[in-house]
This record gives structure tokens, sequence and C-alpha cells, in this order.
């Protein structure tokens, strides 16, 4: 296949998918069977476009071929009659559809009813019956367009692996008789925390990898903050939204100083800010305005956000407002009680009241909360405070319990390297 007509194909399949599946979804209330018939008008597209050329609207014509599949689907299960009801007028658009060029078919679809035909992809693809693991891969599949080797890559598994855990998430959604809905009342709340949840797990994974050779995966750390900004628009008066995206616009304004051209991992302290994306920073703390004026400056990843952008707004190190830091990390550990906060909050400690008061609060953390014995941040914070005091033989032991425990290598050569050092300046 020509590679040019390849990358325009890959091109739109990855802007359009979302749309696709989310109004051939409506038609047949089946998530999986959308997805399955969307993935039909691909393959027809990779048949087609090597010899007739790319369309005029290609993602029309993908967006056509999708819903002739659907109803091609409904006639043979002859459920057009039942169905009825279901589509409504929207029936007579879809025959009308059948046409030769499939160059008007988007024209047709109103704006508003594909906004909420995405809305109700992105809360069942994230329904709360679905494991951590299986609503991400759901999640990048459906809405980010992304193929099984592309997300199998991302988080290091086998493409088979992968693509069983979709299967059973679509199989999952089906048994469940999930309803292709937007949820009301209670439910929505509880629906928004795992939608957010999803992208803000994607968007961790691309910025501290959990494994592998790269400790940064931009790719997915744009990926989140495309579907953040999606659901920004799609949800524009929750608080929490805007939260979740000032919290990852800021953080991946860090992004460029985040790694040498080594592809070494660089701390905060160490990064030359000059590299910042200022409009990065902007869009953030544009979202951050945005999340005061709802009035959801308490929401988890608002309080989150807020401490990104502290550091955002300090030109040097130094100009860090720890002590609003160390607060901010005491109303979200009010809020989101968690072991993981309580670390960070020692930290803000120990830059604004010193390092022996940030020990006392990781040494109580280590004894009370069994949770952190696996994680290797515990023994990477508590050396760094013990290298502060001068007590480097402590500190180089902790550098290494913490290298055995990291599965990334990038961050496990840095622990190893903190190590030496602390050594070396015991030994002068």
């Amino acid at each position: 296949m020509n590679h040019a007509i390849q990358s325009a194909i890959e091109a739109v399949w990855r802007s359009e998918a979302a749309r696709i599946i989310a109004c051939v979804a409506r038609m047949v209330r089946d998530v999986g069977l959308a997805e399955d018939l969307a993935q039909e008008a691909l393959v027809a597209a990779l048949e087609h476009w090597p010899g007739t050329g790319v369309p005029h609207k290609p993602g029309a014509w993908l967006m056509t071929t999708a819903k002739n599949r659907a109803l091609d689907h409904l006639r043979r299960h002859k459920m057009l009659v039942a169905k009825h009801e279901q589509i409504g007028h929207e029936l007579d658009a879809q025959e009308a559809l059948i046409v030769p060029d499939f160059v008007d078919a988007l024209d047709e679809v109103r704006a508003d009813q594909i906004g909420d035909d995405l809305l109700r992809l992105i809360f069942t693809a994230c329904h709360p019956v679905l494991s951590a693991e299986a609503r991400v891969a759901l999640t990048l599949k459906m809405l980010g367009g992304l193929s099984t080797p592309e997300i199998a890559r991302a988080f290091l598994v086998s493409e088979s692996t992968l693509a069983q855990r979709i299967v059973r998430a679509k199989r999952t959604l089906s048994e469940a008789k999930v309803p292709f809905e937007l949820p009301r009342g209670d439910a929505l709340a509880e629906r928004l925390a795992s939608v957010l949840e999803v992208i803000y797990l994607i968007f961790n994974e691309g910025y501290a990898a959990t494994e592998g050779v790269d400790w940064v995966r931009q790719d997915l750390c744009q990926e989140a903050l495309r579907l953040g900004r999606v659901l920004a628009g799609l949800a524009p008066d929750e608080p929490e939204v805007h939260g979740l995206l000032a919290l990852m616009e800021l953080q991946a304004s860090r992004l460029p100083a985040r790694v040498d051209a080594q592809g070494r991992a660089v701390l905060l302290n160490d990064q030359d800010r000059r590299l910042w994306d200022p409009l990065s920073i902007r869009r953030g703390l544009e979202s951050l305005g945005r999340v005061r004026a709802l009035g959801g400056e308490r929401g988890p990843y608002a309080l989150q956000a807020a401490i990104a952008a502290c550091h955002a707004q300090a030109q040097r190190p130094e100009d860090t407002d720890w002590r609003r830091i160390a607060g901010l990390y005491e109303v979200l550990a009010e809020v989101q009680p968690s072991p993981v906060v309580e670390l960070n909050r020692a930290v803000a400690v120990s830059m604004a009241d010193g390092p022996q008061a940030g020990l006392a609060l990781v040494d109580r953390l280590q004894r009370s909360d069994q949770t952190l014995q696996a994680y290797h941040w515990l023994p990477s914070v508590r050396g760094d405070l013990l290298a502060r005091l001068g007590r480097n033989d402590e500190a180089r032991q902790a550098f290494e319990d913490a290298a055995a425990l990291a599965r990334n290598e990038r961050e496990r050569d840095l622990l190893l390297a903190r190590a030496r050092s602390t050594q070396a300046r015991d030994r002068r």
C-alpha cells in the first residue's frame, strides 16, 4: 500500500474513531458491536482508498460506511422494527446516507448530537464494572483510536494479552447490560470520577512510566491531554474536569526538561526551567481559574493542580512557596486520604521546615502503613532527607533499597547514581 495513503488512513482514524463509534453505538446500543462495525469501515477504507484515492471528506466516508454496516446488522437480525422508536427520525436519515460519494454524511449529524454521543461513549468505556486496566485499554482503543499493538507497547504487555483484555471488557459491558446513556443524579458523580481516573492513569503512565527503558512517554501524555480537553468541552460546568485538565497542562509543561539528551531522568530541582512550556503553563492556569469560578477549589484534582501551579510559577527552585504546598497537601489529605499524599506532604514539610521535620513524618509513615513497603519512592524520599542531614551511609542504603524496588530502568539508574554520589560524599 502507498505509504501516503496508509498514513492518511491512520490519521483520519485516529481523529474520527471516537465520533464514529459513538454515533454507531447510539444506533445499535452496544459499544462492543459499535467498535466492531467501525473497524469494518476502517477495513473497507484500507481496501478501497489505495485504488480510488482518499475521499474529499474521509471522516464522512468512514462514518457513512460504519452506519451502513450498522443498518445491515439491524436488518439481518430483524431488529429494525424494534429499534425504530429508539432510532426515531435518524433511521430515515441513515437510509439517505447510502449514496455513492459518501461526502456529506457528517453534515447531517448535529454537533450537539455528536457531543452527547461522545459523552455517552466516554462514560461507557470508563464504567466502574470494568477493571482499571480494562477501562484504560478500552478508552485508548475507542476514544484515542490507538491500535492494539500501540496500546500493548505503551503498557508493556503482549498484543495477545491486550487484545484479550479488550475483548473481555466489551463482553463484560454487554453481559452487564450497561446502557449507552449519560448517567444521572448520584450515578453521574461516581461515573465521572471513574472517567477522570482513567484519563489521570493514562497521563501518569506517560509522565513517569512504570516500567521499560523510557521514563517519559510523551505520546500517552498528549493522548490524555486530548481526552481531557474533549471532556472539558463536553462537560464545561464540572469543576473537577477542569481541575484534572489544569493539573495535566501544568505537569506537561515540564516534559521537555524531565529527561536530558541521553534520555536520563532529571529531577524537578535540577531541571532547566527555561525549557518549561509557557503555553502549557498559561493553559493550566486558565483551567485553574475556571475551577475557582465554579467553586471547586477543594476537589482532589484541583488541589493537585494548585500544587503544580506553585511549581510552575517559581522562576527558580528557591522561589517555590513550599509552605503553601505543604498546606495544600494537608487539605488534600483531608479530602482524599492516601499514604502517597502523606509522603508528598512530608517532602513539602521538609522543604518548608527542614529535613528533620520531613524525616519524622516519613519514618512514622513507614511504621504505620504497610501499603508503601513496595513503593520505591518511600525509601527514595527517605534517602534524600538522610543525605540532607549528612547521614550519608543510611542515605546510600535507602537509595539502593529504592533502586531494588524500581521497575523503570531510568528511575533505577537515577537512584543508583544517587547512592553512588552519597557514598562518594561520605568518603570525602
